[in-house]
């Protein structure tokens, strides 16, 4: 083999080895990211207040400082509508009527209360999150789960400081949801719990 050819020869075998190393590192994340955490729906928990904060006495001052929040991460508006928000306990509130707008937030908020955009109320007498553990998890109106929350004894919290309050009390009461006739609120925008007992 003459000295050009030699050279030629280690140039090509160079050549292939360096695009084999381009090649591993480019598919190096790719293969990475095939293994990473799905991502969120557009519509996600954000917020939690399962403690409200002052006496726990049920009235309904204390029982709107109880709350979820839903954020909307996503330009486009959803349409909410049929969707459920619920306990461990089994008890949800069903969402009537409601339209989250892009990139807005909502609290729903245990008590009694006007509907707005930015607030909605589940009617209740009682709380509806337990202290010590519980899990809120959202559906839409097909079922499918959406996303959840859970805090209390080995619960993971994400360490994204999501959820509040929490000092390991029961709250007062059993969590029965307010027995109700299952009404809609006056106007657009309304909802009501499905209320069980």
């Amino acid at each position: 083999m003459s000295v050009s050819a030699s050279v030629t020869a280690r140039r090509l075998a160079a050549a292939a080895l360096a695009a084999g190393a381009v090649v591993a590192v480019v598919t190096l994340p790719a293969s990475a990211a095939d293994h990473s955490r799905p991502g969120r729906s557009q519509v996600e928990i954000s917020a939690v207040q399962y403690d409200s904060p002052g006496p726990e006495d049920r009235s309904n001052r204390s029982l709107n400082k109880e709350w979820v929040e839903l954020t909307n991460t996503k330009r486009h508006s959803v349409n909410l509508d049929g969707w459920t928000l619920r306990g461990e306990d089994g008890r949800k509130f069903t969402f009537r009527h409601y339209r989250l707008e892009g990139h807005a937030t909502v609290r729903i908020h245990t008590g009694e209360g006007r509907d707005s955009r930015t607030d909605l109320y589940q009617d209740r007498r009682n709380y509806a999150w337990d202290n010590r553990s519980d899990t809120a998890t959202l559906r839409n109106d097909h079922g499918r789960f959406v996303d959840d929350e859970s805090w209390g004894r080995g619960r993971h919290h994400g360490g994204d400081d999501r959820h509040h309050g929490g000092d390991s009390r029961h709250h007062d009461g059993d969590n029965r949801h307010h027995g109700g006739d299952n009404r809609h609120h006056d106007g657009d925008n309304r909802h009501h719990a499905d209320a069980r007992r």
